[in-house]
């Protein structure tokens, strides 16, 4: 399990490579409750991912990084894994969906990464990087399931709860994050959770947020074990960030014990939250950093019932096609 140590150490590493995002007060809503947007999109490549993947990275010792790294990711761990070993200087190879969003398979290009190309699932995308590892010696850089990559994410977690406290802010309450694989949420609620139990502060909840589609986390928390869904369900949400079959078990250990439950939104609650956020340039989201936002404005009942929550934006890589749709719709 991750500790606050390395966390805090991960934020030590990550300091000038990774920006500071800030919290955004959003006036989007009309109730009582008050939201905080923390705008993950507004990182070097657009996504919260650079955390982890630099963490990683960088952990890597000067032979490890002589052979080359691979990852596996729908993309935005692979601009995040190029962007750091462009960083470093080390080889990287990204197997990718070839249903991938344009924009991010040429983003992950540009960064100088090579990238090969593969059926939808997340599982197919897995087992072609082990095979390649196998075959050429490079070192896996996994997108959730790996401890360097939950502390990496967790900074975020910990920005969140120093933010509050340096503006003179009410506590936060509630934190809604999105789900994937899980890197996100696990290394966020070890953060909260283990901050607030060493300072002894009220305790944060921490509520996952996944498309109805790729609800896998939802029912493995549910079920006390690992479930999977079937890449064909999967591959059809909108939300390409969120299209893992299931959560890592390195992850699924995290978010048994700091999570405190997961929500799911429809495709069109995506579309309508990422409708909302677009209203500002500093707020646009792809359906993967909107999940959160949707689960606010339309499952309040499903939430805790608390005045002061923030949604992450985990990223702003929106497809142009997708963005230009909903602009004129």
């Amino acid at each position: 399990m991750v500790t606050l140590h390395d966390i805090r150490a991960a934020q030590t590493l990550l300091h000038g490579i990774a920006v500071r995002t800030p919290l955004f007060e959003w006036t989007g809503t009309s109730d009582q409750r008050k939201l905080y947007l923390k705008l993950e999109n507004l990182q070097p490549i657009g996504a919260f991912k650079l955390r982890g993947a630099y963490n990683k990275v960088a952990s890597l010792s000067d032979e490890e990084r002589r052979r080359g790294v691979i990852s596996y990711s729908s993309g935005n761990h692979a601009q995040g894994v190029a962007y750091a070993a462009r960083a470093l200087g080390v080889k990287a190879i990204i197997v990718m969906p070839g249903n991938a969003p344009k924009n991010k398979l040429d983003a992950t290009a540009a960064l100088g990464a090579e990238i090969v190309t593969v059926g939808p699932g997340s599982e197919e995308r897995r087992l072609r990087a082990e095979q390649l590892a196998a075959e050429h010696g490079y070192v896996i850089v996994p997108p959730y399931n790996d401890e360097k990559i939950i502390a990496g994410q967790g900074t975020v977690g910990l920005e969140i709860l120093e933010d509050f406290r340096n503006e003179d802010l009410p506590n936060v309450e509630t934190v809604l994050v999105p789900v994937g694989g899980g890197g996100l949420i696990s290394g966020i609620s070890a953060a909260i959770k283990l901050s607030n139990t060493e300072l002894n502060h009220p305790l944060v909840k921490v509520i996952g947020v996944e498309p109805e589609l790729a609800s896998d986390a939802q029912a493995s928390l549910r079920a006390g074990r690992i479930v999977s869904s079937p890449a064909e369900q999967v591959s059809q949400t909108l939300a390409d960030g969120l299209r893992a079959q299931s959560i890592g078990a390195i992850n699924f250990e995290h978010i048994r014990a700091y999570v405190d439950d997961i929500v799911s939104v429809s495709e069109d609650e995506i579309r309508e939250a990422m409708r909302a956020l677009s209203a500002n340039a500093k707020t646009l989201a792809e359906p993967s950093g909107a999940v959160a936002v949707a689960a606010f404005l339309f499952h309040a009942d499903e939430l805790p019932k608390t005045a002061i929550n923030v949604a992450v934006i985990s990223g702003g890589n929106i497809d142009p096609t997708l963005l230009a749709e909903l602009s004129n719709r």
